[in-house]
Parts: structure tokens; C-alpha cells; sequence
């Protein structure tokens, strides 16, 4: 794998029209080849006011001194979708869905550090609506590995995927307990979208959503994972796993469950499932 350094970080509008150019001509298959670039930026000082932002709209609470475990994940966008946005990257940008994340946090976060920020495709991978690529981003607080996270993308197109697989997915289990109800809001979207760099139409109007097949906008994956941990908390050295199952629609209404040991989910009020995750300690 070839490593470039990166001196800044990538601009999104320029990345996100890049991609939306070179979309119509992706013909998105398991089998293609992937970059071979792990991309590095050295030198990454959070902004602040930036941080507090994104609090804000995941329910965090403001002005700790660590970030919250999902916001790596934003420091390193750019640089996925410097990734994702290539003529190189097989699957087309506009109407990717992100379909999970797993992180390991090895300790604290601090606000105030200087971190290098990693970032490469690891592969691709059949999935019964279409092929998912995983994205790993990393993160290093004076030389030591502090943060990691593979995400897996899906570019939903014609497969010969049977009716089993879609029992395979849907997964088992029955309701967690209801901790709260929470109404989402028609412009979470675009409030996230703003503090993320994540605008993918997809999440921003039902206009731009219904060109993708969506009758509405949906919420973006990780601000439910980020408002789920936001409620449950994580603290210290944690495995997170989450799975986006279904759709959030905005505005709308979700039940957060949890089962006080770990486990937590949304769904909304007929029952469907829209996130599984959980919360270990390592």
C-alpha cells in the first residue's frame, strides 16, 4: 500500500463535487479493485467551537476535555472522502449508505491534542442490496495507536442475493427495554451535515432524497450511533459496534432500548429496527 502525507486537510465541496462528477460512470462490483493508498495528515489540532457544535446536536454535553468517541470519525471524513471521491474508488459516491461502524477507543481523548490522522480502503464485499467497501480510519496521540474505526459503505444495485439472505441480515431478538422516546427533527440532517462535512443528499431534503429512492430524508448513521452512545455513555477504553439495519425518516419519532449492560438500539413506534449496537470495555 503506498502511504501519502497529506499538509491539510482535504476540502469537502471540492471532494463531494469530484465524486458526484465521476458517480454515473461507477459500475460497482465485489470484484473490483480498490485504492492502494493509505492516505496521513500529522499535526491535527481539534477546532474547538466546532467540537461544541456537533455536542450540541448529538446530545453530548459540552465543554468536556476529552472528545466523545464518535468524533474522531468526523476528523478523519475528509480523508475518506478524498478516498471515496477518486476515479480509482469502484463504487459511486452519490446515494452511499453507511451500513456499520465498529470502533476501538485504547483511552482518553484529549480536546487540546496534536493527533495524526490515517485513512485507506480495505476492501469490498458482496452484501444482498449491492456491494459495501470498508473504510478504516486511525488515530495517534504522540506515536501510540488511540483510535480506530472500520466503516462499511453500501452502493445498493442489482444482485442474485435469495429471500434467505434477508433473513440472514435482519438478525434476531426480540425489543430492548425502552429507555426514552426521542422526536428527530425535519432538519437533523442538515444541522449534522454542517458540523460533520457529511452533505450527501440523501440526508439533507426529500427532494434531493427521493432521488435516490427514499421518500423522505433519512438521518445520517452516525449521528443515531453518536445520539445513542450520547445517552448510554461510554467512558474509558471501549469496543463500540453498531449496525444501521433501517432508515431513520425525517422528522420522525424512535424509542431508544438499552438493556443496562451494554446493549442498545432505535426503533421506531411499529417496532422496526433501525440500529443495533453495543458498548464493551477493554
Amino acid at each position: 500500500m503506498n502511504a501519502v502525507t497529506l499538509t491539510a486537510t482535504p476540502a469537502l465541496a471540492p471532494l463531494l463535487a469530484r465524486g458526484a462528477l465521476c458517480s454515473p460512470f461507477k459500475r460497482p462490483a465485489p470484484d473490483a479493485a480498490v485504492p492502494r493508498t493509505r492516505l496521513l495528515l500529522p499535526g491535527v489540532r481539534v477546532d474547538l467551537a466546532r467540537l461544541a457544535a456537533y455536542e450540541r446536536v448529538c446530545g453530548f454535553p459540552t465543554g468536556e476535555p476529552d472528545l466523545p468517541v464518535t468524533y474522531p470519525h468526523v476528523l478523519g471524513f475528509p480523508l475518506a472522502m478524498r478516498l471515496m471521491s477518486g476515479r480509482d474508488f469502484p463504487l459511486p459516491l452519490l446515494g452511499l449508505v453507511h451500513t456499520s461502524i465498529e470502533i476501538v477507543s485504547r483511552g482518553a481523548l484529549p480536546a487540546d491534542g496534536e493527533y495524526e490522522l490515517t485513512a485507506f480502503v480495505a476492501g469490498l464485499a458482496p452484501h444482498r442490496r449491492g456491494t459495501e467497501a470498508t473504510v478504516v480510519t486511525g488515530l495517534r496521540l504522540g506515536g501510540d495507536a488511540v483510535w480506530e474505526s472500520r466503516s462499511t459503505y453500501l452502493a445498493r444495485h442489482r444482485t442474485d442475493a435469495g429471500p434467505d439472505a434477508a433473513v440472514a441480515e435482519r438478525g434476531g431478538g426480540g425489543p430492548l427495554p425502552v429507555a426514552a422516546e426521542w422526536s428527530i427533527a425535519e432538519d437533523v440532517g442538515r444541522r449534522y451535515g454542517a458540523v460533520s462535512g457529511d452533505r450527501n443528499p440523501i440526508h439533507l431534503h426529500p427532494f434531493t432524497a427521493r432521488l435516490f429512492g427514499f421518500p423522505r430524508a433519512i438521518a445520517h448513521g452516525m449521528w443515531t450511533v453518536a445520539r445513542c452512545l450520547a445517552a448510554h455513555g461510554t467512558g474509558g477504553p471501549a469496543l463500540v459496534r453498531a449496525g444501521f439495519r433501517a432508515p431513520v425518516l425525517l422528522p420522525g419519532t424512535v424509542s431508544y432500548g438499552t438493556d443496562g449492560d451494554g446493549r442498545f438500539e432505535l426503533r421506531n413506534r411499529d417496532g422496526r429496527l433501525h440500529l443495533s449496537g453495543e458498548v464493551r470495555p477493554r
